[in-house]
C-alpha cells in the first residue's frame, strides 16, 4: 500500500478527489491533503508520502516550488501536478524538474483512476526490481571490477604515489575529483541476522542490493562509492564548496539511512569524515570516517555519525577503576536482581558519558567479568565449573556493536551469578544445619551443651547462625535440642524401667524437679503419668 497526499488550494477540488477514488482498491491510502506547497512539505518532512498529487497554483508554496523542494530533498518521493490549459508554461517547468507525470484540469474520476494504476505499477516495478534476485545477480556480474574498489581503497588509505593517482583515475574511467574532499563509510547494523531472513543466505547478493542503494542516491552528487575489503560501503564527496560539500554528505548519509530501512528493511550506521583540501589528506577523512562509526557502540545503531560531532562534544576520557569491579563483586555476593538492572544501568550511563574509546569499553566490562568469576570461585571452589552462565562469559565481548546490548548481556550474567550463589549458599547452610543436628543427636545427653558449643562446631558466629538455623527449622537452637531430648526421654519411658530422675540425667537434666516441668510444658503431663499412660494402653 503507498501513501498519497493531495495539494491544492481549493477545497471542493481535494474534497471530490479524495471521495471519488476507493484508494484502497488501487493500492493507496490518502494520508492527507493540503492547500499550499508550504503546509505540504512540512507534512511531507514527517509523513513520508511515496506519491504527491499537487496543482501548480496556488498561494504562498506553489507546485513548481514545492516540486522543486521535494526533488531536492525527498528524490525517493514521486510528484504529479494538477495543470490547467492555460498553464503549459508552469507545466514544462515542471518537467525540468523530473515530475513524474502530470494531468490537465479539469479531470474527471476515471482519468485519475488510470494514472493511479499506472503510477501504482511503475512503483511495483521499481520495488520488484529492488528486490529481484535475478536482476541483482545480473547486476552483480556487472558491477566494477575488484581492481578498481582496491585502486579506490588504496587511495582512502594513504598507500598510492600522488603522480600515479591521476593516471589510475583515467585507466578506470573515474571522473577526476577536485578538492574539497570528504569521505562517508557506511556499515550494515546486524549482517548475520539479517541476511538469513530475506536473501537466500547468500551475503554477496545481499550487500550488492545495499551497494545499488548507495549507488542510486549519490548519483550525480560528485561523489565516487565503492566497497571496501571490510564489507563497508564508502562514499568521496568531492568538488563543492567546503560548506556545501559538508551539508551534501550529510543529507546523501541520512537518505541512505532511510532507504535502506525503506526498501530493503535493514538499518545501516553511517559515519561522515572530516573535510580535506588535498588528495595527500584524504585518508585522515576516511579514518574520521571508520571512527564515526564506532560511536555506535556508545549511541545506537541506524543513525547518521559525523566525527566532528563527536569530536566537538568530546570530554577527557573518565578512566573508570577498579571500584566498579569491587561494586559488581559485592553484588554478585549480597545483591537482588533489581540492584543487578540498576548497577548495570549505572555503568553503561557511565560509559556513554566518558566518551571513553571502544576499546577501553571492552576492557572495563572485561575486568568487571573476571571480578565476577573470581567472586564464585571464591565462594564456590571447584564448584563454581557447574555455574551455568560460564557459556555466556565466554562469549567474544566484541561481537557486541552498542553498549545497549552488552547492558542486556551483563545483566543476564548478573542475574545467573546471583542465583548460583544463592543456590551455593542454600546448599552450603542446609550442610551446616544437618552437621549440627547430627552433632546434637550424638551430644544431646550432655548437659553442658550449649548454643556456643554448637556455632563453634560449624565454624560460624552465634547471631548469624541462630538466624540461619530457624529459617531452616522453624525454631531455636535450644528449642530443637529440647525437642531431641524429650524425645529421647519419651522412648526411654516406654521401653525401659529406669526412674524418672535417671531418664533426666541420660537425656541431660540432671536436676528431676526440671526435667519433670519441662516435660510436662512439652507433653502435657509429666514423666510418670506419662509411663503409667503407656500402660494402661498397652495392657488395652
Amino acid at each position: 500500500m503507498y501513501k498519497i497526499v493531495i495539494v491544492d488550494d481549493e477545497v471542493e477540488v481535494r474534497e471530490g478527489i479524495k471521495e471519488s477514488i476507493d484508494w484502497e482498491r488501487h493500492g493507496f491510502e490518502c494520508i492527507g491533503d493540503y492547500r499550499n506547497g508550504s503546509e505540504a512539505l512540512e507534512a511531507i518532512a514527517e509523513l513520508r508520502p511515496d506519491l504527491v498529487l499537487s496543482d501548480i497554483c496556488m498561494p504562498f508554496m506553489d507546485g513548481i516550488e514545492l516540486t522543486r523542494q521535494i526533488h531536492l530533498n525527498y528524490p525517493y518521493i514521486k510528484v504529479i501536478i494538477l495543470t490547467g490549459h492555460d498553464e503549459f508554461d508552469y507545466a514544462q517547468k515542471a518537467l525540468r524538474l523530473k515530475v513524474h507525470d502530470y494531468i490537465v484540469k479539469p479531470i474527471t474520476a476515471n482519468e485519475l483512476r488510470q494514472l493511479l494504476d499506472k503510477v501504482k505499477d511503475e512503483m511495483d516495478k521499481e520495488a520488484e526490481n529492488r528486490e529481484n534476485l535475478s536482476l541483482l545477480k545480473m547486476q552483480l556480474h556487472q558491477s566494477l571490477p575488484l581492481l578498481r574498489e582496491r585502486f579506490l581503497e588504496q587511495l582512502v588509505g594513504g598507500t598510492l604515489r600522488d603522480d600515479r593517482v591521476q593516471e589510475r583515475f583515467a585507466y578506470f574511467s573515474l571522473q577526476p575529483i577536485a578538492p574539497p574532499y570528504l569521505v562517508v563509510a557506511i556499515d550494515i547494523d546486524d549482517f548475520d541476522d539479517i541476511k538469513k531472513e530475506k536473501w537466500q543466505n547468500d551475503p554477496e547478493l545481499f550487500r550488492s542490493a545495499a551497494f545499488n542503494i548507495v549507488q542510486e542516491v549519490t548519483e550525480g552528487k560528485n561523489a565516487i562509492v565503492f566497497r571496501t575489503r571490510e564489507e563497508r560501503m564508502v562514499v568521496i564527496f568531492s568538488g563543492e564548496a567546503e560548506e556545501g560539500t559538508y551539508e551534501t554528505a550529510l543529507h546523501v548519509s541520512e537518505v541512505i539511512r532511510f532507504c535502506m530501512e525503506k526498501y530493503l528493511k535493514f538499518t545501516v550506521t553511517v559515519g561522515v569524515g572530516t573535510l580535506c583540501r588535498s588528495l595527500h589528506e584524504l585518508p585522515q577523512s576516511y579514518n574520521g570516517a571508520i571512527s564515526a562509526l564506532d560511536y555506535r557502540f556508545l549511541h545506537g545503531k541506524n543513525k547518521v555519525i559525523s566525527i566532528q560531532d563527536m569530536e566537538g562534544a568530546k570530554k577527557p576520557a573518565q578512566q573508570l577503576d577498579i571500584e566498579w569491579n569491587r561494586r559488581f563483586a559485592t553484588l554478585v555476593k549480597t545483591g537482588t536482581l533489581e540492584e543487578a538492572h540498576l548497577l548495570t544501568g549505572q555503568l553503561i550511563s557511565n560509559l556513554k558519558a566518558s566518551l571513553m574509546p571502544i576499546g577501553a569499553c571492552y576492557l572495563q566490562i572485561q575486568a568487571i567479568i573476571i571480578a565476577i568469576m573470581t567472586t564464585i570461585h571464591e565462594l564456590a571452589g571447584h564448584d563454581s565449573a557447574h555455574f551455568q552462565g560460564h557459556d555466556m562469559v565466554i562469549k567474544d565481548i566484541n561481537r557486541f556493536k552498542t553498549l545497549d546490548e552488552i547492558e542486556a548481556w551483563l545483566k543476564s550474567i548478573c542475574r545467573e551469578a546471583i542465583s548460583y550463589i544463592s543456590e551455593q549458599r542454600n546448599d552450603q547452610t542446609k550442610m551446616q544445619v544437618r552437621s549440627v543436628t547430627e552433632y546434637i543427636d550424638e551430644h544431646y545427653s550432655d548437659e553442658n551443651l550449649t548454643v556456643d558449643d554448637l556455632c563453634r562446631h560449624v565454624h560460624l558466629s552465634r547471631s548469624y547462625f541462630s538466624t540461619v538455623f530457624k529459617q531452616h527449622k522453624e525454631q531455636t537452637i535450644m528449642e530443637y535440642v529440647t525437642r531431641v531430648r524429650i524425645e529421647k526421654a519419651k522412648d526411654l519411658l516406654q521401653h525401659t524401667v529406669l526412674k524418672s530422675y535417671e531418664v533426666g540425667a541420660k537425656v541431660g537434666y540432671s536436676d528431676p524437679q526440671y526435667f519433670s516441668v519441662l516435660f510436662k510444658k512439652n507433653t502435657g503431663t509429666s514423666p510418670k503419668e506419662y509411663r503409667d499412660k503407656l500402660l494402661r494402653e498397652k495392657i488395652q
